[in-house]
This record gives C-alpha cells, sequence and structure tokens, in this order.
C-alpha cells in the first residue's frame, strides 16, 4: 500500500463523525441520562496527551475535553472546564459525570479490550 489521504481514508484511518451514545450518572440521590457525542481517539487526544506527559494539563482532563464533543464533532468542554480551573465557582465534573464519560470514550474506542486475531 503507498501511504496517501486515498489509501488512509479506505482503511478507516481517520476518526471519523462522532459516535452518539447515551450516558447515564449519579449525582448524590438522583440519576441523569444525558446523550453526548464521543469523538474516537485521534490527533486531539495525542496532542492533549503529550501536553499532559510533558506537565503542561491533566491527561484525564484533556482526554474528555479532546474526546466529548458536540454533534458536529466540536469540543464541548476545555480541560480546565473538566478540573474546575476556569470557573473556581463551579469546581470540576463530579465523580458519577467523569466516570460515565470515561466509561463511554473507552466503550467507542474498544478501550480495555483485545483484539482477537485470525491466523
Amino acid at each position: 500500500m503507498e501511504l496517501s489521504i486515498a489509501s488512509l481514508q479506505e482503511q478507516g484511518s481517520f476518526s471519523g463523525a462522532p459516535v452518539k451514545r447515551s450516558i447515564t450518572w449519579k449525582q448524590d440521590k438522583e440519576e441523569f441520562t444525558a446523550t453526548v457525542y464521543i469523538r474516537r481517539l485521534s490527533y486531539f487526544s495525542a496532542v492533549n496527551d503529550v501536553a499532559a506527559m510533558r506537565g503542561e494539563g491533566n491527561l484525564i482532563a484533556g482526554r474528555i475535553a479532546a474526546c466529548v464533543v458536540d454533534a458536529e464533532g466540536k469540543p464541548i468542554f476545555t480541560p480546565a472546564d473538566i478540573t474546575g480551573d476556569a470557573d473556581p465557582e463551579r469546581g470540576p465534573l463530579n465523580d458519577g459525570l467523569t466516570q460515565a464519560l470515561l466509561l463511554e470514550i473507552g466503550a467507542v474506542n474498544n478501550l480495555g479490550k483485545t483484539q482477537s486475531s485470525v491466523n
């Protein structure tokens, strides 16, 4: 195979459109459900990961901010929104919502699952 935009597109090497998912989380004793769009891991998530490894950000907040997008694929959070630094009065995302978002990011990207191979 010769590396080109066309050959990469044929192989599905681009992250493509965001995936529509439903999440449910608990906050205190109340349960909430929302529709989210998850972008598959991509260039944007890699940039955030590298920045976090350099001490220029938070790995988990960067991953959420890179992957949780609107229907058109535009981020809805910044890492500072996730950590609470954007608005200290608002604070960080609660643990239930953070976990629900991370679970869906993992599910969309098949994280934690081994791919079986056929010989």
